[in-house]
């Protein structure tokens, strides 16, 4: 059902309105720049999709898998992604505003360049993700494991990473995107080690 709407949206350029679907699995599927508004995905598996440029309106994704798929330039407003895996997933130059993301595995996912606006990210794994020359605008982590991630020229003013995992980040030579950040006592003892300090 879900790749014969996608087809109809795309050949008439309509976008996907008030529908839900349930254990639905795509692979391959050409996505690029279909409007879904008022949409649920329920344990949907999508594999080696291209979202690019789509666009993603009070739309719930629940218990899906979009691991590898590319998200590029896609634009998110109002929706919630809670229990999804997302694996190795690009969302580069993508929008993201009053976005929750909830219980995700995002590993090795790409963000470079992708703008982010009040947004919260509970309990979500980000391991060795790319995060570079990102703009964050209100967001709040909490309780998820960013460890090894890169955040290359992104400023993370303002940002509560206490009840996170940021071990091992990356930044610039610089250190301009650790100004401002929140951090609790023990992570600023690792992050006083990226600037040559030794704590003794």
């Amino acid at each position: 059902m879900l790749a014969e709407d996608i087809a109809y949206a795309r050949t008439d350029e309509y976008p996907l309105r008030d529908r839900e679907y349930k254990d639905e699995c795509l692979a391959e599927e050409d996505i690029l720049k279909i409007e879904f508004i008022h949409i649920k995905f329920m344990r949907c598996r999508f594999t080696g999709c291209d979202f690019s440029g789509a666009g993603f309106y009070s739309v719930e994704f629940d218990k899906c898998d979009f691991s590898n798929c590319r998200f590029g330039g896609s634009y998110w407003k109002d929706s919630t992604i809670k229990e999804c895996k997302g694996n190795g997933a690009k969302f580069d130059m993508a929008v993201l505003k009053h976005v929750g993301l909830e219980d995700c595995r995002l590993d090795l996912t790409n963000f470079t360049g992708s703008s982010w606006e009040r947004c919260s990210v509970r309990e979500c794994g980000f391991r060795e993700s790319f995060f570079s020359e990102v703009r964050f605008r209100k967001v709040r982590f909490e309780k998820s494991d960013l460890s090894k991630t890169d955040f290359f020229r992104t400023s993370l003013k303002d940002i509560d990473f206490s009840d996170s995992v940021i071990e091992g980040i990356t930044v610039s030579e610089e250190y301009r995107e650790l100004q401002g950040m929140k951090v609790n006592m023990f992570q600023a003892a690792e992050l006083v080690k990226l600037l040559g300090v030794k704590v003794i």
